[in-house]
């Protein structure tokens, strides 16, 4: 049941990213993100429409894998998707801001852990 649930929180997160980045990020991203250049957010508007449908992606199968009834496909569904979390939270740490390891990647690793491991 916890591993649902982590499932679920990750998947929201990832549909509130999506949000953030098609729909926010001129007005909600200049508060989130003060240290980038504040003429770049309209410009950057389409790169980051972009990535927040990737993110839509991924709340997706995160989402699809909660409907699977078979166990054993559940669990190697959810484990792709959330192995994508975590290499995207990797990256993102790496590239934009180190909390994006934190708030995407930990959660999904404690996920993986419980679904590999129960």
């Amino acid at each position: 049941m916890l591993q649902k649930i982590l499932i679920g929180f990750i998947a929201f997160l990832h549909l509130y990213i999506l949000y953030f980045e098609m729909f926010a990020w001129t007005t909600k991203g200049r508060k989130v993100f003060s240290k980038f250049p504040p003429e770049l957010f309209e410009p950057t508007k389409p790169m980051a429409a972009n990535q927040g449908l990737y993110n839509g992606f991924l709340a997706a199968g995160l989402i699809w894998s909660l409907f699977i009834t078979d166990v054993l496909w559940q669990d190697n569904i959810a484990l792709f998707f959330l192995a994508c979390v975590s290499i995207a939270g990797i990256y993102g740490a790496f590239s934009v801001e180190k909390k994006i390891f934190y708030i995407q990647t930990v959660p999904a690793l404690i996920t993986i852990a419980l679904i590999l491991f129960s």
